[in-house]
Parts: structure tokens; sequence; C-alpha cells
């Protein structure tokens, strides 16, 4: 239990776990939005105090829980509880199906823990949620992403924009038809 909110884990990897945000996660939150790379390559949250993370997290991944049964998972190591990046499904207007996001802190990145934090949000979409397709966006210039989504099974679908003056972005499709069993 964190600040009185009964924690659901829903995914377990052999190195990590990836659970619900929660209120006390706001730093963490904070510190990823503001890295860089998740601002040139995902946008820019206006997330700027603990309590533009509380926000956050209150209005996006515990609405999109509560609407839609998942969302962006906070990404722990097992061993310490080290969170280190988000992950997780989301369920945008502009998508005819659930998509894939992540993030992860720079300190953890080319580790393996995105493609294997990805990995088990893909097989939950599949066998929990028993999706069809999987969708994921993608700046197009963000190589390590797209390499990681053709590493997962996606391939490009088409160049889009998620909003008018959006800048674009480009889709890319997954169908669990022909996903290799875990």
């Amino acid at each position: 239990m964190v600040g009185g909110k009964v924690l659901r884990i829903p995914l377990t990897t052999t190195r990590l776990t990836l659970r619900e945000l929660v209120a006390e996660d706001a730093p963490f939150v904070l510190d990823l939005m503001n890295d860089p790379s998740f601002i040139e390559f995902i946008g820019d949250r206006g997330v700027r105090t603990i309590e533009d993370a509380r926000r956050y997290i209150e209005t996006g991944p515990w609405t999109q829980y509560g609407v839609h049964g998942f969302g962006l998972w906070l990404v722990e190591l097992r061993a310490s509880a080290t969170p280190i990046g988000i992950c997780g499904l989301l369920k945008r207007d502009a998508l005819p199906a659930p998509d894939i996001g992540f993030a992860f802190a720079p300190t953890y990145r080319s580790q393996g823990y995105a493609f294997e934090a990805a990995s088990a949000v893909k097989a939950f979409a599949r066998d929990q949620f028993h999706a069809s397709s999987l969708l994921a966006i993608v700046s197009p210039s963000n190589a390590r992403s797209i390499r990681l989504l053709e590493r997962l099974g996606f391939a490009f679908d088409r160049m889009m924009t998620m909003s008018e003056g959006a800048r674009p972005i480009a889709l890319y499709a997954t169908s669990f038809d022909t996903m290799p069993p875990r």
C-alpha cells in the first residue's frame, strides 16, 4: 500500500515490475518528463513541479486505469524497486486501437529494459484484453524507438497527425495473429 492506495501490480518480468503509478511517483515522473530526450521525441507535457507531476498522474494514467483497465505503468527494477521508466497501453480518441507507450530514464537506456517491459505489455494486451492488434506512435526522428518497435514486431503503417496543426508522427502497427508465443 502506498499513500492509502492499494497497488495492483499488473506485470512482472525477470528483471522488472510494472505497476500503477501513484502520487508518490511524482518526483520520478517530474524528472522523466523534463529529460531533453522525452521533450524532443514525446513532447513537452508542461510538467514543471511535483504538483504538476501529481496532476499528470491523476488526470492521465489514473483516468486510463479507471476507464480502460490499463494505462501507463511505472517500471521498476524488481531487485530494488528503483523506478526506471514508464511503459503501458493507452487508448487515444484519434486511434482505432490501443497503443503502446514507453519512456526510460537516461541511466537505464540501452540495457534491454524497454524491450523487456514493452514485450510484457504487448503480451498483456493480447492475453488480458484479447486485442487483435496494437498500435504505436513515434517521432519519425526517434531511430532508437523505431528499432525497438520493429524488434517487437511492429511495422510502419503511415505518417499521420494526432490533431490539426500537430507535428507529423509515424504510426506503427502489429497484429497478434503473427505474434510468437512467449
